[in-house]
């Protein structure tokens, strides 16, 4: 029993990583903007989180290999393997560093809920802290940190989310999880993208995939995984309900407010020390993910330069590191800086699940127990299916805003990417089965 608890622990390091500001500020912006209707992308992508984060740590636990690894193995003698390690890494590195300044930004926020306190002092303070906790030479100390930090956020959300859904009807929360709804308002399909983004994080494929190995057994890695990730989706939909309290546009202001008139005022400290908690936890694992990220795509060639205390590791953290202080440090506004990294990230998100399709129906990297079942591979489609269109999607909205035509509206954009999604995607699956056949004729 102490083993599963341990177990379950070390796994919530995920937990710790996707529940940071942006679930909250993009969970609760959803509730106060579309109240209910959204909930049910918050279970898609909790469900999207734990078949990938499974599937990448499968790839650790059976071929000895990390994620980034077995990515750089796949593309062996390959001219575009340099290209696409390059691509991987720069498109990893660069999304955690939008996250490291909404992590910065939020639990900079939720102690300014609580206390008076200067902003630029608490930032630094913040930073320092940060380097303390990632010059920690264990990992699992690390993780084990981080699933208390779950553990609290957890109580504190579901605690107050409790109190605000006694003017809910079960009714409506069942509907809101199990329809889906794609409002016609402005910044609903951003919004989807955000809750995504925020949940199924590109980076935590390479963390989750780095933080185990052979030694886990993948029982208890998939117990491990399931309740932590499930636990945290619960969490995330806890938010949004919270959200719903707000009336008019989101603000942290306005989420106060809203608590404090329904809960009183002991709500607003309990939610801003739930806001520090989710901030200062990601923006350990941030930092951290990317530097195992870069470390797992080069460090083969060179193992000494990129070990845990090497320069090259460190400089890759102090990088995200450093950009998240640099924006907490100016006079960014949080909110939005925060949705738009949640949506940045969900577009790297079907590019990364791509690579990870490849990697683990690659017969020679996993043995028959590790290799994709035909079932896995439907449900890893229709994932990067849905993150394909949604990620066209916000390129094409961004692509009118950029000419000046405002926001794409006409329904037929839908049929055109909903077919590049569909192309995409057959293109993938039949590259993944010629090469499944080709190798195990070999």
């Amino acid at each position: 029993m102490k083993s599963r608890l341990l177990n379950i622990l070390f796994w919530s390091i995920i937990s710790a990583a996707f529940i940071g500001p942006g679930t909250i500020t993009t969970a609760s912006s959803a509730g106060a903007g579309f109240h209910l209707q959204l909930l049910w992308a918050l279970l898609f992508s909790t469900f999207a989180c734990f078949l990938l984060q499974e599937a990448a740590a499968r790839v650790s636990i059976v071929s000895g290999l990390n994620l980034g690894q077995a990515i750089a193995q796949s593309f062996e003698g390959k001219s575009s393997r340099w290209f696409i390690l390059v691509l991987v890494v720069g498109a990893i590195i660069f999304g955690s560093a939008a996250y490291q300044t909404g992590n910065i930004l939020g639990a900079l926020v939720g102690i300014q809920l609580v206390f008076d306190v200067s902003a630029k002092v608490l930032v630094l303070i913040i930073g320092l802290v940060v380097v303390l906790v990632l010059s920690i030479p264990s990992l699992r100390i690390v993780a084990r940190l981080m699933g208390f930090l779950v553990v609290f956020m957890g109580l504190v959300f579901l605690t107050t989310a409790i109190f605000v859904a006694q003017d809910l009807s079960s009714q409506e929360i069942l509907q809101g999880l199990v329809i889906p709804k794609l409002p016609h308002e402005n910044g609903a399909d951003l919004l989807i993208l955000g809750l995504i983004g925020t949940t199924v994080v590109p980076y935590n494929l390479f963390l989750g995939s780095g933080v185990s190995d052979k030694t886990h057994q993948l029982r208890e890695m998939r117990l491990g995984l399931a309740v932590a990730i499930f636990l945290g989706g619960i969490i995330s939909m806890a938010v949004l309900i919270v959200g719903t309290a707000i009336q008019g546009e989101f603000s942290f202001a306005a989420l106060a407010k809203a608590l404090t008139s329904q809960l009183g005022g002991w709500a607003v400290y309990l939610f801003g020390f739930g806001m520090f908690a989710a901030g200062f936890s990601s923006a350990i694992t941030a930092p951290l993910a990317s530097a195992i990220t870069a470390q797992s795509l080069f460090g083969n060639q060179n193992p000494e330069k990129w070990k845990r205390n090497s320069i090259n590791f460190r400089l890759v953290w102090a990088f995200v590191l450093l950009v998240g202080l640099g924006f907490g440090l100016s006079d960014v506004k949080p909110v939005p800086a925060i949705i738009l990294a949640q949506a940045l990230n969900g577009l790297v998100l079907p590019f990364i699940s791509i690579f990870l399709v490849f990697v683990i129906n690659n017969p020679h990297l996993m043995n028959n127990e590790g290799l994709n079942k035909k079932w896995n591979n439907v449900q890893m489609g229709i994932v990067v299916w849905v993150t394909l269109n949604l990620g066209f999607f916000n390129v094409l909205k961004a692509t009118y805003k950029a000419i000046g035509l405002g926001t794409p509206t006409e329904d037929y954009w839908w049929f055109i990417i909903g077919s590049i999604s569909t192309l995409v995607s057959i293109i993938v699956w039949i590259r993944v089965y010629k090469i499944r056949h080709r190798l195990v004729s070999v």
